[in-house]
């Protein structure tokens, strides 16, 4: 009988290497990992790639270029409901946008993550300095792969560390 004390299913966890608890609860090492619930069913992977700079960026780029996916497919899907159409063709575009829009993200996402986490093992600290440097390298770095020059590269810096900064500031209020 589903519900009763004697029949409760098992949580499943597969993991590639278990991330460790630090005494406050949060993970330490903070793998890339995802879970996919439904029901009482509960599935979690996590991916150690042994070094936790690589970790972080892995995970930040998976999350956000997942973001960045979802994006495209709310903004086309709302297109198409406007048009009243689709074709073949028009999911085919709509994958390969995502594609493209979710590496670009998930790149901005996992260099951001590394220059902060560099930063973090640079100064020792962990507070929002590294967030502002961290922004601002990346904003700088982005901007000039972007084949960007002088000064919209130094004010893509400012607004980077401006960004990282603010987020930065609005984790400490929750």
């Amino acid at each position: 009988m589903a519900g009763s004390h004697g029949d409760q299913r098992p949580e499943r966890r597969f993991c590639f290497c278990p991330w460790t608890r630090t005494p406050n609860g949060s993970r330490e090492g903070k793998m890339p990992s995802a879970g996919l619930e439904a029901g009482s069913n509960k599935v979690d992977v996590a991916i150690d790639l042994g070094n936790p700079l690589l970790n972080r960026t892995v995970d930040g780029f998976l999350k956000i270029g997942a973001v960045g996916a979802c994006r495209v497919v709310a903004e086309d899907a709302f297109d198409c409901i406007h048009r009243g159409d689709i074709s073949k063709r028009q999911l085919e575009e709509t994958l390969k946008k995502m594609c493209k829009e979710g590496a670009y993200w998930g790149a901005v996402a996992g260099v951001y993550v590394g220059m902060e986490y560099g930063v973090e093992r640079a100064r020792g600290d962990r507070d929002w300095k590294n967030a502002l440097i961290g922004g601002i390298a990346t904003g700088a770095l982005v901007s000039a792969a972007s084949n960007n020059k002088g000064n919209k590269i130094a004010q893509d810096a400012i607004t980077g560390g401006a960004i990282a900064t603010a987020v930065e500031f609005i984790n400490y209020l929750t």
